[in-house]
C-alpha cells in the first residue's frame, strides 16, 4: 500500500503523455491549429472506412515482363547476331514463351554465335545494396541443334521484385499530381502493390490512372504495305503490327525511334484550329536533336506515337521539327488529355499491374461509419462504467478511473504510433472496455475471499492483487497472441481491429492493475477501513454448491450433437460467403428519396448479362446490397460490370455508396490465410498454456476453444450470416475471450489441485467452478454490456461481425464454466504429489469454504 515517489511520477508521466498524445485526434482542425507547438500534433489516421477513399491492391503481371524481356532478347539477339557479327540466323520464340531459339544458315559459325549471345547475359538484383545478382538468361542447345537462350525463374522474380519498388516511385508521383493528401502507398510480398488515397472516391479514374502503363513510344510506319498485306504476305523482318485508335491497324517497325523518357514535360492543351483536346509535349536537349534527325530524315514519311502498345496518331512529316515539342491528338476529352499528361509527366509504369483488389468508400457512408461507431462507443462505455459502480461501489469507480484511462492511453498510442483508425477497429476499442474490466473484476473477487478467509483489510487488498497477478497475466497473453496473429495474417481493416485490440490489452495490464493498485492504496492510507465492502450486487451468490460435473454427461452430449449439427450444416448447406472468399463485386447502393425497392433494383440489373446477381435489403429501408459474380474477363471486366450497375441504377435515384472488388486469387489466398491464422493461433495458445501449466490443461483448452469455433462457424451457416474476412477476426477473438474464461478456471483448479491432494477430481472442478463463477458471470456481462451496442448500433458493415463475438462470448463462458471440466477428467487430470503444499493457503481456503 506503499507506492514510492518514482511509481508514483511513472503512473502520472504515462497518464499526463497519454492524455496530450490523444488530445489532437479529437479536435478540429481550427482547434489543432492553435493547439501548442511545443505539444504532440500527431492524430489518429482515419481509415478509408470512415472518412471515404479508395483503396487499390495491384500486382505485377508476371507473364507481361516475361513476355516483354523475350521481345527484347529477340530484338538484341538479332543485333549482336546478325548486326555486329554478320552471323545469318532465324529467331523464334521457344514454345514455353520464356525464351528464344537461333536457328543458324550456317552451321559453322555456331562458336561464333555462341560467344555473341554470351554477352547478352545479365545480372538482376532486387536491391541496389545487394552484392552481386542471379544471372537473368541460361544458354543451352536444341535436340536439332538451335541455340537456346531463356529466362531463369530466379531471375524474373529479381526483376519483378525490382519492377516494384520502380512502380511504386512512378505511383507516388502519379498520386501526387492528382492534388491528394496523404496518399499510402506500400509494398506488398515480392509482387504487389498497396495503394490508399484518403478523399478521393473516383476510383474508377484512380485506377485508370494508376494502373496504365504509360508508355510512350514512337515508331516508323513501314511503308508501302498494309498491315492485312503483311498478314497474307508475312511480316518484314523487323515489323510487327499494332492496333490504333480509330478502330484500324498498323504496321510499324519494331525499333524504337524515340522513347518516353526523353520526356521533361507534358500539359493538357487545345488545337483551336480543329477545335479538339491534345496533349502537348516537350523534349529534353538529346530528345529533341533526336527527333529533329528523325524528321528530317523523314519527310513525308508516317510517324506512329504509340501509347501500351496502341497506336495513338501515325501522322505523316511534313517538315523538320527541331523545337523538341510536339502534340499527341487523338479522341481525348478535357479530363482525358489532363489525365495523359498527368501519366506522362509521372513517367511510364516499368511493368504492367494487375487490379487484384479495389474498395471505394463514400464520404456520406464514412460520416455514418463514424456515427455509429461513436454512438456503440459512448452506449457501450456508459453501460459498463454503471454497472461497475452499481456492483462495486466505491471499488468500481476505482475501475472505471481505471478503465477511462485505458482508453485515453489507447488512443493515444494510436496517435504516437500514426495507426489507421478502421470500422473494426471502433469495434475493437469498444470490446476492450468490456474486457479492461476483467482484470479489477478478477482482483476484486480475490480480495473478497481473502476477507472472507479471516484476513484483515491491508493483508486482503495486498493479497488480492498479488494472488491475481498471475491469472491476469495468463489470460491477457491468451489474447494478446490471437490478436497477434490476427495482425500478421489479416489484412486491411481487419489489421486495425487487431492494432486496436492489442493495445488495448496492453494498456489494460498497466491501468487495471497498477493505476487501480495506487487508488485503492490513497483511498486505504486516508480512511484505514477495518472492513472492506467491495461488492454490492452480484447474479449469483457466495458459497455455491452446482454440482457442474454431475450434469456433464448431458452437457457433454448436448454440445456433440450442436457440433455434429453445426459440422453437417457447413458441409450440407455452406456459407454465404463474401466476396473476400469467392471473388467479385460487392456495390452498397441507397435510394434518395424514399425506401429503395430490392424488386426494382433486381430487374434493373436482371438484363444487363453479368451473370448471378444477389440483390438484398442492407440496414437502413434505403440501402441495398448487389453483389455480383466475378467476371470471366478479370478485373477489367469486373470495372464494365460496376460501371454498368451504376449507370442502370442512376436512372431511378440511387447513389452507390460502397464498391468492393476481389479477384479469384486474392479471395483464395484470403480463404487459405484465415484457416491457417486459426491454426496458428490455437497452436500457440496451446504451446503457451502447455508449458504455464499442465499438458491437460493444455489439451483441454484447446479442445474447448475448438467447441466455441465449430460452435460459431455453425451460427453463420445455419443463419445464413455473411462470412467474410472480418468473420476470421470475430474466430480469433472469440478464442481469446474464450480461453480467457477458460484460464481462470483452469488457475483455480490448479491451485486447489496443490491444497485438496486427496479430493475426487470432479469434486474439486466443481469447488472451483463454484469459486469462480461469481467472477465469470459478472465479466461476461460487462463484455456483453459492451458487444449488445455494437450489434444494435454499430453498423450493417460490421453486423455479422459483432453478432459472431456476442454469440462466441456466450458460447466460451458456457464451454469454460460446463464443458472444459469433464474434459480435464477425460485427459486423466489429477492431483500432483510432488507439488508441494502451501499451509496457508490450504488453510485460508479452508476458512473460506466455513
Amino acid at each position: 500500500m506503499h507506492f514510492s515517489p518514482i511509481r508514483t511520477a511513472i503512473i502520472a508521466i504515462v497518464a499526463i503523455v497519454g492524455l496530450l498524445l490523444a488530445i489532437p485526434s479529437f479536435l478540429s482542425k481550427d482547434q489543432l491549429a492553435a493547439w501548442p507547438g511545443f505539444l504532440p500534433h500527431q492524430t489518429v489516421v482515419l481509415g478509408l472506412d470512415l472518412q471515404g477513399g479508395s483503396h487499390l491492391l495491384l500486382q505485377v503481371n508476371k507473364q507481361g515482363i516475361i513476355t516483354e524481356r523475350v521481345g527484347e532478347l529477340r530484338r538484341d539477339a538479332r543485333t549482336v547476331l546478325a548486326n555486329d557479327n554478320g552471323i545469318g540466323n532465324l529467331i523464334t520464340v521457344n514454345a514455353a514463351g520464356n525464351g528464344i531459339e537461333v536457328e543458324l544458315t550456317d552451321p559453322t559459325q555456331k562458336a561464333a554465335a555462341v560467344t555473341a549471345l554470351a554477352t547478352l547475359q545479365n545480372t538482376v538484383s532486387n536491391s541496389m545494396f545487394a552484392v552481386g545478382g542471379v544471372s537473368e538468361l541460361e544458354f543451352g542447345e536444341t535436340p536439332d541443334g538451335k541455340l537456346t537462350a531463356n529466362l531463369t525463374d530466379q531471375g524474373v522474380a529479381e526483376r519483378m521484385s525490382s519492377l516494384v519498388a520502380q512502380s511504386m516511385e512512378v505511383i507516388r508521383k502519379r498520386v501526387d499530381e492528382l492534388g491528394t493528401t496523404e496518399p499510402q502507398i506500400q509494398r506488398q510480398g515480392t509482387d504487389r502493390v498497396l495503394v490508399q488515397v484518403p478523399g478521393f472516391e473516383d476510383s474508377t479514374r484512380l485506377k485508370d490512372i494508376i494502373s496504365r502503363t504509360a508508355r510512350l513510344t514512337f515508331h516508323m510506319v513501314y511503308p508501302g504495305l498494309t498491315a492485312d498485306q503483311a498478314d497474307a504476305q508475312g511480316l518484314p523482318a523487323g515489323t510487327y503490327i499494332l492496333p490504333s485508335n480509330d478502330g484500324g491497324r498498323e504496321l510499324l517497325y519494331e525499333d524504337v525511334a524515340i522513347g518516353g523518357e526523353s520526356l521533361v514535360d507534358s500539359q493538357p492543351s487545345f488545337d483551336s484550329q480543329r477545335g479538339i483536346p491534345v496533349v502537348s509535349f516537350k523534349f529534353d536537349t538529346r530528345g529533341a536533336v533526336t527527333f529533329g534527325q528523325i524528321t528530317s530524315a523523314n519527310i513525308g514519311k508516317r510517324f506512329a506515337i504509340v501509347l501500351d502498345d496502341q497506336v495513338i496518331t501515325a501522322p505523316v512529316i511534313q517538315s523538320a521539327i527541331t523545337q523538341g515539342t510536339g502534340q499527341i491528338s487523338g479522341s481525348f476529352t478535357t479530363q482525358s488529355a489532363n489525365d495523359l499528361a498527368v501519366l506522362l509527366r509521372a513517367g511510364a509504369l516499368p511493368a504492367s499491374l494487375d487490379i487484384v483488389e479495389e474498395r471505394s468508400v463514400d464520404a456520406s457512408l464514412g460520416a455514418d461509419s463514424i456515427k455509429s461507431g461513436l454512438i456503440a462507443g459512448i452506449v457501450a462505455a456508459v453501460g459498463v462504467l454503471s454497472f461497475m459502480i452499481i456492483a462495486y461501489g466505491l471499488f468500481g469507480v476505482f475501475a472505471n478511473v481505471s478503465l477511462i484511462l485505458n482508453i485515453v492511453l489507447i488512443f493515444g498510442a494510436l496517435s504516437a504510433l500514426g495507426a489507421t483508425l478502421t470500422l473494426p477497429g471502433i469495434a475493437g476499442i469498444v470490446l476492450t472496455i468490456g474486457m479492461a474490466v476483467d482484470a479489477n473484476v478478477l482482483i476484486y473477487e480475490h480480495i473478497r475471499e481473502e476477507q472472507r478467509a479471516g484476513r484483515s483489510a491491508l493483508q486482503s487488498i495486498n493479497a488480492g492483487f498479488s494472488r491475481a497477478w498471475t491469472t491476469i497475466i495468463d489470460s491477457h497473453l491468451t489474447q494478446l497472441i490471437a490478436a497477434t496473429v490476427l495482425y500478421f495474417m489479416g489484412s486491411g481493416p481487419v489489421q486495425g481491429f487487431a492494432v486496436t485490440l492489442a493495445l488495448g490489452i496492453l494498456t489494460s495490464l498497466f491501468t487495471s492493475y497498477t493505476v487501480t493498485l495506487w487508488l485503492v492504496g490513497i483511498w486505504f492510507r486516508a480512511r484505514r477501513p477495518k472492513t472492506l465492502k467491495i461488492q454490492h450486487f452480484r447474479f449469483i451468490p457466495d458459497g455455491t454448491k452446482i454440482p457442474f460435473m454431475k450434469i456433464s454427461r448431458y452437457v457433454i452430449i448436448f454440445s456433440i450433437v450442436m457440433s455434429i449439427l453445426s459440422i453437417g450444416s457447413a458441409y450440407f448447406k455452406g456459407f454465404n460467403l463474401g466476396i473476400d472468399f469467392i471473388g467479385g463485386t460487392a456495390i452498397e447502393i441507397q435510394h434518395v428519396g424514399g425506401p429503395a425497392d430490392a424488386g426494382q433494383v433486381r430487374e434493373l440489373l436482371d438484363g444487363l448479362g453479368l451473370g448471378e446477381v444477389q440483390v438484398q435489403g442492407f440496414g437502413t429501408p434505403t440501402d441495398v446490397l448487389v453483389r455480383v459474380q466475378a467476371q470471366e474477363g478479370g478485373q477489367d471486366a469486373d470495372q464494365v460490370a460496376v460501371t454498368k450497375v451504376r449507370e442502370a441504377l442512376a436512372t431511378q435515384n440511387y447513389e452507390i455508396r460502397r464498391t468492393e472488388a476481389v479477384s479469384g486469387t486474392v479471395s483464395g489466398e484470403l480463404a487459405y490465410k484465415g484457416i491457417v491464422a486459426v491454426i496458428v493461433a490455437l497452436v500457440a495458445i496451446l504451446i503457451y498454456i502447455w508449458v504455464r501449466f499442465e499438458w491437460q490443461f493444455a489439451m483441454a483448452a484447446v479442445t474447448t476453444t475448438t467447441h466455441d469455433i465449430i460452435m460459431t462457424i455453425g451460427l453463420f451457416s445455419i443463419t445464413g450470416l455473411e462470412f467474410n474476412l472480418t468473420s476470421i477476426a470475430a474466430v480469433l477473438t472469440l478464442v481469446g475471450l474464450s480461453l480467457n474464461e477458460t484460464v481462470v478456471i483452469s488457475d483455480r483448479v490448479r491451485e486447489n489441485l496443490r491444497k485438496y491432494k486427496k479430493m475426487p477430481l470432479p469434486e474439486l472442478i466443481d469447488l472451483s467452478i463454484n469459486q469462480t463463477i461469481v467472477r465469470t458471470s459478472l465479466t461476461s456481462f460487462t463484455v456483453f454490456l459492451a458487444l449488445v451496442p455494437l450489434v444494435l448500433f454499430g453498423g450493417e458493415v460490421i453486423r455479422s461481425f459483432t453478432i459472431a463475438m456476442t454469440f462466441g462470448m456466450l458460447v466460451g463462458m458456457y464451454s469454460s464454466i460446463i464443458v472444459n471440466g469433464p474434459i480435464l477428467i477425460n485427459f486423466g487430470l489429477k492431483a500432483r504429489a510432488d507439488i508441494p503444499e502451501d499451509k496457508n493457503k490450504l488453510k485460508n481456503s479452508e476458512g473460506a469454504q466455513v
